[in-house]
């Protein structure tokens, strides 16, 4: 990126700061406004930013927002919480997760058949993962029944890190089909390793980071301002550790979050604070990434069977599984219809795209891609606007059914 590129991206997030708390009456989402700013810069439209999905800073800046999501949002579950509300985002993530990626599998079979079987599945599991960022206006609303607004925002702050292990499989699966003088089980052991050593460096950094901020906690040693960059420091040693002894860092990062937010006992408020609001800027600077580089070099390549299966896999391949999924769990036919359409898909699916583009040599990761880049494009229009109006009229609906049974 250039001096000019540079100079505009920063007048970009300078304005939107100036402005922030006035969007949030808006009926767009801050990410639908950062990836409409992208495209407007990208070659596509006026042309003030030059990079392509290859760059090494775009995948650099993928991968630390990747660690640091997966960390924070793990970190960040609120145990109590969960347990109150449990039954919806369990069956949310035990069942209605892993059916859609089965659906979206069978679906991407019809529409891609040159795909081979691990090439659908790893489409699958890619677009499988939920972003709230993208709802933020339900799960932040108040109106929206609380059971509700909980199970969206724990699906989404964890189905990232159950899918991410399938997606290594997978990826490791089709890369190794495409390299026919490598073995088999060899490319199984690799896989292995990911996936076993990941989550043991994760729960050992977490456990034993959770134990030094609660003794400095405890003993007054740590100033609140350094709790902020010791999270991320956190994240990021997880991360380095497992791929140090031939783990995969992002299932680390993810599990040592996981770890620490159930280990820790001195909750650092500014700590997470912090990761809200730093964590908030990687979002919408991924956005504007996705607008400027990814949606401005796939959008020519949208062709009528990418768009199907972006439609599908935001209507038929979620609603279908969670609704079978909330069978039997006391939820009305309204707001089902309304926590299936809040799966919209954002932030992880692209991450995860980058991810296999860079790390994986398979041979439609270029196709992969490009459906991905459709399916957030249209799942950002869709659901950036559709939030307000949706979390009014459920409200609405919750009115009129207690007027009628008062």
């Amino acid at each position: 990126m250039d001096a000019l590129g540079l100079a505009v991206v920063a007048a970009a997030f300078i304005a939107y700061a100036a402005i922030s708390r006035s969007i949030e009456t808006w009926p767009v989402t801050p990410a639908l406004l950062f990836v409409a700013f992208g495209f407007a810069i990208s070659p596509m439209a006026f042309g003030l930013v030059h990079l392509d999905v290859g760059h090494s800073a775009i995948h650099m800046i993928a991968e630390f927002t990747l660690i640091i999501l997966l960390f924070s949002d793990a970190a960040q579950i609120d145990r109590q919480t969960f347990l109150k509300n449990a039954l919806l985002p369990r069956r949310l993530l035990s069942i209605a997760l892993p059916l859609t990626i089965v659906l979206g599998a069978l679906v991407a079979k019809i529409v891609f058949p040159s795909f081979s079987i691990f090439d659908i599945m790893l489409l699958a599991a890619i677009l499988a993962p939920t972003d709230a960022a993208l709802g933020q206006a339900v799960v932040t609303n108040p109106a929206v029944p609380e059971k509700i607004r909980e199970a969206l925002s724990v699906e989404s702050g964890l189905n990232d890190g159950i899918v991410l292990p399938v997606v290594i499989f997978f990826a490791t699966c089709a890369s190794a089909a495409g390299h026919a003088g490598t073995g088999v089980w060899e490319w199984l052991f690799f896989g292995a390793k990911q996936v076993v050593l990941g989550p043991i460096a994760g729960v050992v950094i977490g456990y034993v980071g959770a134990r030094v901020i609660d003794a400095a906690a405890k003993r007054g040693t740590i100033h609140p301002a350094a709790e902020g960059f010791a999270i991320i420091a956190l994240a990021l040693l997880a991360y380095a550790a497992a791929e140090i002894i031939g783990g995969n860092g992002f299932i680390s990062a993810f599990v040592a979050g996981l770890t620490f937010g159930n280990a820790v006992r001195e909750r650092c408020k500014f700590l997470f604070e912090f990761m809200e609001a730093e964590g908030q800027g990687l979002l919408l600077l991924t956005f504007l990434i996705f607008g400027a580089v990814m949606l401005g070099e796939g959008l020519p390549h949208f062709t009528p069977a990418i768009l199907l299966y972006a439609i599908l896999s935001l209507t038929l391949i979620r609603l279908l599984p969670v609704w079978l999924s909330l069978r039997g769990a006391g939820v009305g036919s309204a707001e089902t219809v309304f926590i299936g359409w809040f799966g919209p898909r954002g932030l992880a699916s692209i991450l995860f795209a980058l991810l296999i583009v860079e790390r994986s040599d398979i041979q439609n990761a270029d196709m992969i891609l490009t459906v991905v880049t459709a399916t957030v494009a249209l799942s950002t229009l869709l659901h950036g606007l559709s939030a307000s109006p949706a979390a009014a009229a459920l409200s609405r609906l919750q009115i009129q059914r207690e007027g009628k049974n008062a």
